[in-house]
């Protein structure tokens, strides 16, 4: 992905998270 790029987590057809993405990291938590 890229830094800045928006993002939407869906699962079952509904949105569970959803956010822009501000930094990349190895391992984001």
């Amino acid at each position: 992905m890229e830094e800045g790029l928006r993002f939407a987590i869906r699962e079952g057809g509904r949105t569970v998270g959803a956010g822009v993405v501000a930094k990349i990291l190895p391992d984001p938590q």
